[in-house]
């Protein structure tokens, strides 16, 4: 099938297939003699995992290892479940980064008068070197 038909099929966009083939997350599919690219149904497999993986929030990386393992029918179970966890300490960090600016931002909010005045704490706030941490 043609790369628009993989894109379907796959829920990967065309330009990011594109952009797979170009970094070796997938490898370079047949092509036809006007060089068009052709792709079989295990390339629409491989581009499906991809997509599921990055809904997860995997890194380019982290993916390429999951194709490895995926790749790998001697693969450990264990090996899989460590970058998954890892994966997911990565979020809960993530997680509180945002709940902590979310909590400042709601904390200026409240404090911002929102009238014709010209002080304004979340400016304030914005302005300062020792805002930074």
């Amino acid at each position: 099938m043609n790369i628009g038909k993989a894109a379907a099929a796959s829920g990967v966009s065309a330009k990011m297939i594109r952009h797979y083939e170009s970094i070796g997350l997938i490898p370079a599919p047949a092509r036809t003699e006007a060089g068009y690219r052709t792709y079989q149904p295990q390339d629409i497999q491989r581009l499906v995992f991809i997509h599921h993986a990055r809904e997860l929030g995997f890194s380019i990386p982290q993916i390429g290892t999951l194709l490895a393992l995926w790749s790998n029918q001697n693969r450990a179970s264990q090996d899989v479940k460590a970058l998954a966890s890892q994966h997911l300490a990565e979020l809960d960090r993530k997680i509180g980064q945002l709940q902590a600016m979310r909590m400042t931002l709601e904390q200026l909010i409240y404090a911002c008068q929102g009238n014709q005045q010209p002080e304004c704490p979340i400016m304030e706030h914005l302005s300062t070197s020792g805002n930074r941490k």
